[in-house]
């Protein structure tokens, strides 16, 4: 394959330029293109990359498990491999057209793996070890630190910053170009699925009680969606004019988004595994993540209570 086609392939892989992440443009697409390139001339399947980048996502959490630098370079470099597989796997099924369900469970499942992994083994090589500053070992106070940056903190962070790709995505290229779904959707394809569907209807549920935990937390957008609704029916039909002043509003949200997700996390689990410091990737979570989880939910609904209330003018 030619240079320009490379690069064709690689730009069509983008959502767009306001969600896409530096790294991701420079770095790990260019890397999952090429992954997914040799993997089609070879007749692998997008769902076994997700398998394989699984057990990458494991292996990384028990070379952070160990003490020495050999073994947490390693980690690093297993997490990274994880990562180029799971951009590969997504590209892959969209050259091939392979979308499937058992695609869209394991690509969700896989994430959380690989950070339920990482938190426990952290916490396993934690326990033995010494607070910062005291003599009193860490012990239970460990796991009590990864449930709040774990549990509430990073799984409410992620959630809402991929939420709010999606919903700038949709006002910017369409209900095509966003994965933006709704909890009634969700359930509503649930509840026509018969029993014997049984991974449809488990993944179904999830995802609309997913999508029920993201609605929750957005009240001012949930509003503001209505009022487009009763107006206007679908965002297409809007005025451009507010449209393009949602969309004004939401992009600059769109660098927390990013910060939020996969990329700066992982950073910071590599720098502070590799000094013998991994509370520290929960310390950041707790703190400066969620310093920016608020500024950006309160900046996004103030946006979306802005458009409310011009729409009922």
């Amino acid at each position: 394959m030619n240079r320009e086609r490379f690069k064709e392939q690689l730009h069509a892989s983008f959502k767009s330029e306001d969600t896409e992440e530096w790294l991701d443009v420079h770095f790990t697409r260019p890397v999952g293109l090429v992954i997914a390139l040799v993997c089609k001339r070879l007749g692998i399947h997008p769902n076994a990359i997700t398998i394989v980048s699984i057990f990458l996502g494991m292996g990384a959490a028990w070379m952070f498990w160990h003490t020495d630098i050999a073994h947490n370079l390693a980690g690093v470099a297993l997490l990274m491999a994880a990562n180029f597989c799971d951009s590969a796997d997504g590209q892959l099924a969209r050259i091939t057209g392979q979308k499937t369900l058992v695609g869209r469970v394991l690509d969700g499942f896989a994430g959380d793996v690989w950070f339920f992994c990482i938190y426990f083994a952290v916490c396993m090589r934690m326990m033995p070890q010494n607070i910062p500053g005291t003599e009193w070992q860490w012990g239970m106070w460990i796991w009590i630190l990864a449930y709040i940056s774990g549990i509430i903190c990073h799984t409410g962070q992620s959630s809402l910053a991929d939420y709010y790709r999606q919903i700038h995505l949709f006002f910017l290229k369409g209900k095509e170009g966003s994965e933006l779904d709704t909890y009634r959707q969700q359930r509503a394809i649930y509840d026509s699925l018969p029993p014997k569907a049984w991974l449809g209807r488990i993944f179904y549920y999830n995802y609309a009680n997913y999508c029920k935990r993201q609605e929750r937390r957005t009240p001012k957008f949930q509003a503001m969606m209505q009022r487009i609704a009763e107006h206007y029916q679908t965002a297409d039909k809007m005025p451009a004019t507010l449209r393009q002043e949602f969309i004004s509003g939401s992009r600059p949200l769109m660098k927390y988004t990013n910060i939020l997700t996969f990329n700066v996390r992982a950073i910071c689990i590599y720098i502070s595994c590799v000094i013998n410091c991994p509370w520290l990737f929960m310390v950041v979570e707790i703190t400066l993540l969620a310093a920016i989880y608020i500024h950006m939910h309160s900046s996004h609904e103030a946006v979306c209570e802005s458009i409310t209330r011009k729409l009922n003018e």
